[in-house]
């Protein structure tokens, strides 16, 4: 496998991508062993100095006013790390355990968090060999960090709790074994620094944005076909109407639409039809699912911050030799990020059902009653919709905001906290069911489409349609709708529609 070079604090949302869709290795910029050495000197002479320094040799939390003798320092992390254990529910999945592994050697490498650059290299590792943490989905309020979450991976580096390797669990010990890797003694601050942080919940909100990108993509393909579907115009995606608007993801959801429907022989055979305006989850498609890209991009532009950022506590300045305690482990950006993130993930399904139920129905879209000739033998795909309907219902509750949320924990020490991994750790299952309601819109669709003949889409929707086909059969018949969509989902949370409409973050 070839090496990825990864320079801490210059992540890229392709980089970040690139290993979501696939396991990649990495190799560390050569400067980051200077950085980082510079900041376990100072930790190290700290502690020989007896200088007393939160998390260095220091209780944590309401403790954090107990002096640790130095020789006890390393015994300290250790307990950290194990009491800290303490998450829950079905483990992560791995491709967030790999994003959760690189975020968190992208932090500790910039080199203000002290640790040893054999932390690191462990960390770089675990990564590379495919050694990924067991690590419980719940038990993070998002302040300080992802704290339970990340006791279970830095677990695993001393030895202890379970990892994952080519699908089979192992006790950690053994995985290591696999990798190479002795278990690690944590040294002053180690154990802290590999707890501290947002790196779970940023994980987990990357995971989600880029399947929702996906998601949203197969969406505006399947609202393309369904403008021709129901012999819909093209005017509402002018470019002129989108310039008044001013708005960046306005402007591009039309003219993804109008280089959709470029050439359509459907399109123009009712030009000069008497319909004036077509429903809304037609013609608004633009300003809906603009809004949904707009908040999709700014999602993407704050957990690229956060994915570069090193929000640990304390933070250790070598040049200076200050340790501060600030407050970068709260995860209220990410929390924030994640719930506008809901919001478009929600509303890229909602706008799909309506234009599903507005192809059911064949007095506004001209179509054979739910999209099936010889209707009342055949129920064509009535109940599939049913089926839209019940999962853009069930995200709606979902998109409910996590952030206003907070719980004081740690004896009121910690009084005000982000929720920022029950907000991010919701958005996979809500970017699932939006994928599951777009591919049957792109089935209808093309059923609505291939309906028209002899009239004929436009050459790049006719694209869509043959991907389709190729695992969904035209509609003549009832037969169990189920196979059908779980294929074309099944295209859409791979990206196969991507190439019709091209990247959107």
């Amino acid at each position: 496998m070839t090496s990825v070079h990864l320079s801490p604090g210059n992540v890229t949302l392709e980089l970040l991508r690139d290993l979501w869709a696939r396991p990649v290795a990495f190799a560390l910029d050569s400067d980051a062993r200077a950085r980082v050495d510079a900041a376990a000197r100072t930790i190290a002479g700290i502690v020989a100095e007896g200088r007393v320094v939160y998390g260095v040799n220091t209780g944590f939390g309401l403790l954090a006013r107990t002096r640790i003798d130095a020789a006890r320092v390393s015994e300290l992390q250790r307990a950290l790390v194990l009491s800290h254990s303490a998450g829950t529910g079905t483990p992560l999945d791995d491709v967030v355990v790999r994003l959760t592994l690189l975020l968190k050697i992208a932090s500790l490498a910039r080199g203000y968090s002290g640790v040893r650059y054999e932390v690191v290299e462990a960390l770089l590792k675990l990564l590379n060999a495919g050694v990924l943490p067991v690590i419980p989905s719940q038990g993070s309020v998002g302040a300080s960090g992802d704290l339970a979450p990340l006791a279970h991976l830095a677990g695993v580096l001393i030895g202890e709790g379970e990892a994952r390797v080519d699908g089979v669990i192992l006790p950690a010990v053994q995985a290591l074994s696999r990798a190479g890797i002795a278990p690690l003694s944590l040294g002053a601050k180690e154990g802290l620094a590999l707890l501290n942080g947002t790196q779970v919940s940023t994980a987990l909100a990357l995971h989600a944005l880029f399947a929702a990108e996906r998601a949203g993509t197969a969406a505006l393909v399947a609202g393309a076909l369904s403008v021709d579907a129901c012999l819909g115009s093209d005017t509402p995606f002018d470019e002129r109407i989108q310039e008044l608007r001013g708005s960046r993801g306005q402007g591009d959801t039309a003219r993804v639409l109008r280089e959709l429907l470029d050439g359509s022989a459907i399109r123009a055979s009712h030009r000069d039809c008497p319909r004036v305006q077509d429903p809304y989850s037609l013609r608004c498609q633009p300003q809906v699912m603009g809004a949904c890209l707009d908040q999709m991009r700014h999602a993407g532009a704050v957990l690229l911050t956060e994915a570069n950022a090193v929000s640990d506590n304390p933070l250790v300045f070598s040049d200076t030799r200050d340790v501060l305690s600030g407050g970068n482990f709260h995860a209220e950006p990410v929390a924030f990020a994640a719930d506008g993130l809901a919001l478009a993930v929600a509303e890229i399904g909602a706008l799909s059902e309506r234009r599903i139920a507005l192809l059911m129905d064949a007095s506004l879209s001209g179509l054979p009653p739910f999209l099936v000739r010889d209707g009342g033998v055949n129920s064509g795909f009535m109940i599939a919709q049913v089926t839209a309907a019940a999962l853009a219902s069930e995200n709606k509750a979902l998109s409910v905001p996590r952030s206003v949320d907070s719980l004081p924990t740690s004896a009121n020490q910690e009084d005000h906290v982000s929720m920022a991994t029950n907000a991010a750790l919701r958005l996979a299952p809500m970017a699932t069911n939006t994928a599951a309601i777009v591919a049957i819109e792109l089935l209808a669709a093309a059923q609505g489409v291939e309906l028209r003949a002899p009239l004929s889409t436009s050459p790049r929707l006719q694209g869509a349609i043959q991907l389709v086909r190729r695992e969904a059969a035209f509609w003549d018949r009832d037969r169990a709708f189920a196979p059908d969509l779980e294929r074309v989902k099944a295209l859409v949370e791979r990206g196969e529609f991507m190439p019709l409409v091209g990247a959107l973050l």
